[in-house]
């Protein structure tokens, strides 16, 4: 009895032993593709991340799919959208089982879909025109607030030397500083022009002590003040003649009008800087507005950006140097998909043997 008690024990654990190996063999099987499931691709999104189908050439993201595809042994068919958020929208349907192109990855997008690991760092740029600068362009800086304030400051503070003076000088010298307070300042703020001027018409003079303490104060200090408001104004007019109308960062896009594609982060990143924004279906169709100067500037994904210019070298345009939103790109996928694992690990060995470098240097200067 016991060895027969012995005996069905251990009939029992190999029986669950192989049960369980067999459920696991079966999960893992469920969470990669059969080879002969053919997967729904979706393809969105601009040059030289995808080309439309016509293209001989097929682009970064396409090329970095393929690789994969082919050493997974994937079977699969594209299915092209007119724009990445058409794509995500199919993808969230149920239609796609990936969405391959310049996707960002963004936190409000992970509420609802997953996203393999960046095979690209991307961020925002800024690109405008080469444009010669017109008159009023290049005198409105002497128009900018700053100036106006330095200008009200030297205006109070002439006020303030004409009083002293007049203060010093109207007993000893009522002729030439009247006892009335309008007349009076106002000829000791004349003294002061023509003393900081360097002028001295000699037609006004202090003849008191303290009136020659306080001019000849005054000289010194206007000197400094003049030497420095004048190198000022010089400087500014020199770097505004010499100066074109691009821009250089965000900042300066505040109130200006800037063409971007419609519901991309960029648009979202425009709206806290009150730039007036032009919505737009595509790159091109941003860079015609701005060729055509319907609008001030382009912002847009930087890499998108550089393969524009790199192909329309005949056009002055200007990026600038300055990133903004820096984010990845990276593959969509639903929710409950059991193929980010694997494209995780095959896009790792790919950039870790340079494939993924490779392919991006093809399409990109190296110096970006």
């Amino acid at each position: 009895m016991r060895l027969k008690a012995i005996a069905t024990s251990c009939f029992l654990f190999c029986f669950t032993y192989l049960f369980s190996i067999a459920a696991l063999h079966a999960q893992e099987a469920k969470e990669e593709p059969s080879n002969a499931e053919k997967l729904v691709v979706g393809v969105a999104g601009n040059e030289p991340f995808v080309f439309s189908k016509n293209s001989s050439t097929k682009g970064i993201a396409i090329e970095i799919w393929e690789d994969m595809a082919k050493k997974k042994s994937w079977d699969y068919t594209y299915k092209t959208s007119d724009n990445v958020e058409d794509a995500l929208y199919a993808l969230n349907k149920g239609e796609l089982d990936v969405v391959v192109g310049p996707i960002s990855i963004t936190s409000q997008r992970l509420e609802y879909m997953r996203f393999s690991q960046p095979f690209y760092n991307s961020s925002l740029a800024i690109v405008s025109r080469v444009d010669e600068l017109t008159l009023w362009q290049k005198v409105k800086p002497l128009f900018s607030i700053k100036l106006l304030f330095a200008v009200g400051i030297f205006l109070i503070i002439l006020a303030i030397v004409g009083a002293l003076l007049w203060l010093a000088e109207r007993k000893k010298s009522p002729e030439q500083f009247p006892s009335k307070i309008a007349d009076g300042i106002g000829t000791g703020m004349w003294l002061a022009i023509v003393t900081m001027s360097t002028t001295g018409y000699g037609d006004k003079a202090p003849i008191t002590l303290w009136g020659r303490i306080i001019a000849g104060s005054w000289m010194i200090i206007s000197i400094i003040f003049a030497t420095s408001m004048v190198a000022g104004i010089a400087s500014t007019l020199t770097l505004s003649s010499l100066g074109t109308s691009t821009y250089a960062n965000i900042e300066q896009l505040s109130g200006r009008k800037v063409a971007t594609i419609a519901a991309s982060p960029s648009e979202t990143f425009l709206k806290e800087y009150k730039a007036k924004i032009t919505g737009v279906d595509n790159l091109m169709e941003a860079m015609s507005k701005l060729k055509n100067k319907e609008v001030d500037a382009v912002v847009y994904d930087r890499p998108q950006l550089l393969y524009y210019m790199k192909n329309h070298k005949d056009e002055d345009l200007f990026i600038a140097k300055a990133e903004y939103f820096k984010q990845g790109y990276g593959f969509a996928f639903p929710e409950d998909s059991k193929l980010i694992y694997e494209v995780n690990r095959t896009l790792l060995e790919h950039a870790e043997s340079l494939e993924t470098l490779d392919i991006v240097l093809h399409y990109l200067d190296k110096d970006e």
